[in-house]
C-alpha cells in the first residue's frame, strides 16, 4: 500500500469552527508532482466519494476501464474552493489551478494506484494534448533492428531510480524493536525516626562474619508478570449420549369418600379403666417426662435447623470462596475527542439499572489556560449510562463548563443540581425526557399499579441516539463562587433555613434549598484564602415560587445565595478551605412528620409538578424548629476535620451578623480531605478520608477520632460506607486498587485489597438492587466507569453484626475519655514536678550570708585536697612538702 502525502493532514479540520489567532498565517505548501519519476505535469490526488458526485467523476459509473478520464471546468473548480475552502480535496492544488491558463482541466483516475493515489491532475495544457492525442509511432521504429552477434551484449552502467513505496517500510517498523514498557520507577523511603540519625562506616571481612552475607533471593513480581498471549492446543471432543425412557400408567379419576366413626369404651370399661392399678402407675410415670417436653416446646422451637444457622455465621466471617469483587458491567464515552476523567458518581434514584457520571478534562490550571480556545469547542456533559446499552449514552446533559459534583433533587428526580468548575450552580429539568429513560409496564388486570422493570432487562435499541438536553437554570457568576464548587447538598424537605441559620419547618414539603462549599479567594475586599459553606435558595428575590413550575428557566441568573459561611482561622485574616461537608438530620423529627409528609406528597403527586407551589409555604409564617442540631462537619484542602455550626452570632463591637468559631478542630489527615460521610445506621458516626489515612469520628466526642489507621504506601482517594454492613467501608488509592474494611475482622489494616484498574480511582458509589444482589460503581482517571458485583460475604450482614459494631464504637469511646484522664493527670502531675522545682530554687536564694560562707569554705577545701593529691601523683611534692605546702596554703 502507497502512504498517504502530507497534504492529507488538514482533512482534520473539517467540522471545527476558525478561532482568531495572533500568529501570522503559514505559507501553502507546494503542490507534490511526479518530477521524480519524469512527469513534472502530473499532481496526484484524492477524490472523496462527495467530490465524486460533486463533479460527476464518479468511479465505475462515469468513470470506467474504456474511458477513465474527465475534463473539468476550471470554474467549477474554482467554485467548490470558494465553498469549501481547506475541506476541497482540490485545495492541495489550488495553485496549479488558479495558474492554469485553459479553461478544462484534465482528470484522470488511478486505477492502479500507479502515483500513489486514486486520482490525478495533468497541470499543463501539452500534457492533457499528450495524454487525449498520444504521438503515432513510425513503423521503422517499431520494428526491432537485427543487431550483429558482436553487438548482442552491450554493457549499460545502472541508472539510480526513484524509490517507489510498495508498503514494506510498515513491515520494517512492525518488526523493529521498540521501548514499549514503562521505565521503573524506585522510592525508597523509611521511617520518620530514623529522619538525621548520624551514621558510622567501618570496614568488615565479609568471609569472617556469618551475618555480613547476604543473599539477594528472586521473588516474583506481581506488577510485571508475563502473560501468555497465544498457546496451541489440540482437543478432541466425544459426546455421550445415554437414553433414558420411562412410562407413566395413567388410571381414569374418580370421586371416593369415606365415612369413618369414633371407637367409644362403654361405660363399663371406662369404670374398668378407672379402677385399673395399671394405668395410674403408667401416668404417674411419664406424666413428669410429658411436662418437661410441652416446657421445652414453650420455650424454644424445636424444628430449627441449628447445622444452617452454624453454616450461615460460618460463610459470613470465615469462607474464602467468594469474597473478591467481580467485574458486572464498564462504561466509557467513546465519542470524546479529549482525555476525560470521572468526577462525581450517581445512581438514579428511582430507576434501576440507570447509573449518571458527570466528565471533565485532565487538564491543570495552566493547561486549562493554555487551552481555552479548544475547550470552548468540547462540550461538558453528564451522562445517563444504562445497563441495556453499555456504548451509548442514555441522556447528556449540558453545561457552560466541567461539573465536578451533582446531585439528584430527593422529592422530584427528574431535576437535577450540579456544582461548576467555575463556580456556578447549574439546574436541569428532565421531566420532557422522562418517558425516554423510564420503562414502565402495567400490572396484571386486578393491579393497577405499575410495576417498574429494571434497565438492565431491556433490549438495547440501536436506533436510539443520545439526546442532549441543555440546562434550565444557572447561578450568576457575580453571586457564586470564585472556584470550583466540591460539594453540594440538597437539604431536607422538613425544615428551611433562613439568612441567620434559624431552622424552620418547611409546609411545602419538597426540597427547595441547597449547599455547596468551595475554596474561594476573597475575603473582605483583600486577597486571600478563604473557605466558603453557602446556601442557595430556589426562588430568587423578587421571584414568585409559584411560577417556578412553568420552568425552571424563570430563575435563570436570578437565584443567588441567602447565606455564606466562612471558616476563620482565628485570630489571623486566614480561612480554612473547606472541600467537602456533612449536615445532621434530626431522625425524631421525621418520625413526628412522616404522616402530615406522606400526606403532602400524596397531593402533590396529582399535580403536573412538583414544584407547582413552592412560595405557598412561604406566604405564612413559619414555625420555627426548637433543639434542632445545626452543626455539621467540614473537611478541608489542608486535612483538617472542623465540627461547627451554621447558625450565626451576633458581634459584641460592630453589631453585625457573623459565623461562629469552630466548635472543634482536628488535623488528621496529611492531605486534602475528599470524604466526608456519615454512616447509613449510626447517625452519629461520620467517616473521613484524605491523604494517606483514614479516620471515623463520633459526633459530640471532642477530644479526637474513634480510629485512626496508620499512613499507607499509597494516597486515598475516595471512600464509601457499605449500604448492608455497619462494619464495612470501601476505599479508593491513587493505584487503581480497592482497600475494603471490616471493622469486625481488623481495624489496623484493610481486611482486603483488590486491583480494578491501572488509573487512579476518583470516585465510589454503591447500589443495592436487592437483598441478594448489590453493585458498586468505581471510577477511574481514564474515564472508565467500572460496574462490579459485591459478593455475599461482604453484602449480607451477621446476626448480630449491629449491635456488635456499636459496641465496638462506644469501647473506642471508653478509650478516648480514659486517654484523656490520664493526660489531665499526668499534666496534674507535670505541674506538681514543676513547682518543687521552683521551691527549691527559691530555698537556694532565701539562705543567710552565714551559710554561703560555710559551703563556700567547704568547697574550697575540697578543692584544696583535690590539688594536693594531683601534685602528689605528679611527683612534684613528696610527703614532708605536701604537708608544708598544706599549712602554707
Amino acid at each position: 500500500m502507497a502512504a498517504k502525502p502530507p497534504t492529507r493532514q488538514k482533512r482534520s479540520l473539517r467540522g471545527k469552527k476558525k478561532t482568531k489567532q495572533t500568529t501570522p498565517a503559514p505559507e501553502e505548501e507546494e503542490p507534490v508532482n511526479m518530477g521524480s519519476m519524469g512527469h513534472p505535469e502530473i499532481y496526484p490526488l484524492v477524490l472523496t466519494t462527495k467530490t465524486q458526485e460533486i463533479f460527476n467523476c464518479r468511479v465505475d459509473e462515469d468513470i470506467t476501464d474504456e474511458q477513465s478520464y474527465k475534463l473539468i471546468k476550471k470554474e467549477a473548480i474554482l467554485a467548490d474552493l470558494q465553498n469549501r475552502a481547506a475541506v476541497s480535496d482540490f485545495h492541495p492544488v489550488k495553485k496549479i489551478v488558479l495558474e492554469y491558463p485553459g479553461d478544462e482541466l484534465l482528470l484522470v483516475y488511478d486505477k492502479d494506484f500507479k502515483y500513489g493515489l486514486n486520482f490525478y491532475l495533468i497541470g499543463t495544457e501539452e500534457g492533457k494534448g499528450n495524454y487525449l492525442n498520444p504521438p503515432e509511432v513510425p513503423e521503422e521504429q517499431e520494428k526491432p533492428k537485427e543487431l550483429a552477434p558482436e553487438d548482442l551484449y552491450v554493457y549499460k552502467p545502472p541508472v539510480s531510480k526513484p524509490w517507489v513505496s510498495l508498503g514494506s517500510e510498515k513491515e520494517i517498523e512492525e518488526e523493529s524493536i521498540k521501548d514499549s514498557k514503562k521505565q521503573v520507577t524506585y522510592m525508597i523511603s523509611q521511617k520518620r525516626c530514623k529522619f538525621g540519625t548520624p551514621v558510622t562506616f567501618s570496614d568488615l571481612n565479609a568471609s569472617s562474619n556469618k551475618d555480613a552475607y547476604i543473599e539477594c533471593a528472586s521473588y516474583p513480581d506481581k506488577n510485571y508478570t508475563l502473560q501468555q498471549m497465544e498457546k496451541d492446543v489440540g482437543m478432541q471432543v466425544t459426546p455421550q449420549v445415554r437414553g433414558i425412557s420411562t412410562q407413566t400408567k395413567w388410571t381414569f379419576p374418580k370421586n371416593a369418600t369415606t365415612q369413618y366413626y369414633p371407637r367409644e369404651f362403654s361405660e363399663e370399661e371406662k369404670e374398668k379403666l378407672r379402677q385399673s392399678k395399671t394405668l395410674a402407675d403408667f401416668l404417674n410415670t411419664v406424666s413428669t417426662g410429658v411436662e418437661i417436653a410441652l416446657q421445652q416446646n414453650e420455650i424454644m422451637n424445636t424444628f430449627i435447623d441449628d447445622w444452617k444457622s452454624l453454616a450461615e455465621e460460618e460463610s459470613t466471617f470465615g469462607d474464602k470462596t467468594d469474597t473478591h469483587l467481580k467485574e458486572y458491567q464498564s462504561f466509557t464515552d467513546l465519542q470524546s475527542t479529549m482525555e476525560k476523567m470521572i468526577t462525581c458518581v450517581s445512581w438514579h434514584p428511582t430507576i434501576y439499572g440507570l447509573i449518571v457520571v458527570s466528565v471533565a478534562v485532565r487538564l491543570s490550571y495552566e493547561e486549562r489556560v493554555h487551552f481555552s480556545g479548544k475547550l470552548l469547542l468540547q462540550p461538558s456533559l453528564i451522562l445517563f449510562w444504562s445497563f441495556s446499552d453499555p456504548i451509548h449514552p442514555q441522556l447528556m446533559l449540558e453545561s457552560p463548563d466541567d461539573i465536578f459534583c451533582f446531585e439528584f433533587c430527593p422529592s422530584d428526580p427528574n431535576i437535577i443540581a450540579g456544582g461548576c468548575i467555575n463556580g456556578q450552580i447549574i439546574l436541569w429539568d428532565i421531566t420532557a425526557h422522562a418517558d425516554r429513560i423510564e420503562n414502565i409496564k402495567a400490572g396484571g388486570s386486578r393491579s393497577k399499579k405499575p410495576t417498574l422493570k429494571p434497565m438492565f432487562l431491556l433490549e438495547p435499541d440501536s436506533n436510539k441516539e443520545a439526546m442532549y438536553i441543555r440546562h434550565c437554570a444557572v447561578s450568576s457568576i457575580e453571586n457564586g463562587h470564585r472556584k470550583v464548587i466540591t460539594d453540594i447538598h440538597w437539604l431536607s424537605d422538613t425544615f428551611e433555613i433562613n439568612r441567620m441559620g434559624s431552622v424552620f419547618e418547611n409546609r411545602s414539603g419538597i426540597n427547595c434549598q441547597l449547599v455547596t462549599c468551595s475554596a474561594d479567594w476573597e475575603q473582605m475586599g483583600e486577597k486571600g484564602k478563604s473557605g466558603m459553606w453557602v446556601s442557595y435558595n430556589l426562588g430568587a428575590e423578587g421571584t414568585s415560587k409559584n411560577q417556578f413550575p412553568e420552568g425552571i428557566q424563570r430563575i435563570h441568573l436570578s437565584f443567588m445565595f441567602f447565606q455564606k459561611l466562612k471558616l476563620s482561622k482565628g485570630e489571623t485574616n486566614l480561612d480554612y478551605c473547606p472541600t467537602k461537608l456533612s449536615l445532621s438530620e434530626d431522625p425524631l423529627l421525621y418520625k413526628m412528620q412522616e404522616k402530615m409528609l406522606s400526606q403532602i406528597r400524596l397531593v402533590k403527586a396529582a399535580e403536573t409538578h412538583p414544584y407547582h407551589n413552592l412560595e405557598a409555604g412561604m406566604a405564612n409564617i413559619l414555625k420555627p424548629i426548637e433543639d434542632f442540631c445545626t452543626k455539621f462537619f467540614v473537611g478541608t484542602e489542608e486535612g483538617e476535620v472542623i465540627y461547627t455550626d451554621w447558625k450565626m452570632e451576633r458581634d459584641p463591637e460592630t453589631g453585625r451578623f457573623m459565623s461562629k468559631k469552630p466548635v472543634n478542630l482536628h488535623t488528621v489527615h496529611d492531605g486534602a480531605v475528599h470524604t466526608v460521610q456519615r454512616s447509613p445506621f449510626y447517625n452519629d458516626i461520620i467517616l473521613t478520608i484524605g491523604g494517606w489515612n483514614v479516620a471515623i469520628w463520633k459526633e459530640e466526642i471532642m477530644t479526637g477520632p474513634l480510629l485512626k489507621t496508620c499512613c499507607t504506601s499509597k494516597r486515598y482517594t475516595s471512600g464509601h460506607w457499605s449500604l448492608t454492613r455497619p462494619g464495612v467501608f470501601y476505599v479508593g488509592r491513587e493505584d487503581g486498587y480497592i482497600d475494603i474494611w471490616d471493622l469486625l475482622e481488623k481495624t489496623h489494616e484493610p481486611a482486603q485489597s483488590q486491583n480494578i484498574c491501572i488509573a487512579m480511582i476518583t470516585a465510589i458509589k454503591p447500589w443495592s438492587y436487592s437483598s441478594k444482589q448489590q453493585f458498586i460503581a468505581i471510577a477511574d482517571y481514564h474515564g472508565t466507569l467500572h460496574i462490579l458485583e459485591i459478593p455475599w460475604t461482604l453484602s449480607r450482614p451477621s446476626l448480630n453484626e449491629v449491635s456488635s459494631v456499636n459496641y465496638y464504637f462506644e469501647r473506642e469511646v471508653k478509650h478516648l475519655e480514659y486517654v484523656q484522664q490520664r493526660k489531665i493527670i499526668r499534666d496534674t502531675e507535670k505541674r506538681e514536678i514543676e513547682m518543687e522545682l521552683a521551691k527549691k530554687k527559691v530555698r537556694t536564694y532565701q539562705k543567710t550570708k552565714e551559710q554561703m560562707d560555710a559551703e563556700l569554705k567547704l568547697e574550697y577545701e575540697s578543692y584544696l585536697e583535690l590539688e594536693k593529691s594531683v601534685l602528689y601523683s605528679l611527683g612534684l611534692v613528696n610527703v614532708s612538702e605536701k604537708v608544708s605546702y598544706l599549712d602554707i596554703v
